[in-house]
């Protein structure tokens, strides 16, 4: 039912109706500030994480998309 990567998501409307939700959130909380990187620092990735919010019933409440950080690069 999710994605595994993000090219099954970005095939998707509804996943990627998620994600531009999860980024306007982003924009909306700035919680962080770009700078520029340091030659001597690697850049921290980012990922997609998927989940299906499912009601009690059993049926789909929302399609959930989370861009987090590689904390473990």
């Amino acid at each position: 039912m999710e994605p595994a990567r993000y090219e099954e998501a970005a095939a998707d409307k509804k996943w990627v109706d998620a994600m531009k939700e999860e980024l306007n959130m982003i924009e909306k909380n700035q919680p962080w500030e770009l700078v520029d990187r340091p030659s001597h620092k690697k850049v921290i990735g980012v990922k997609w994480v998927y989940r299906t919010k499912l009601n009690p019933d059993g049926s789909v409440n929302k399609y959930k998309a989370r861009l987090v950080v590689k904390g473990y690069a």
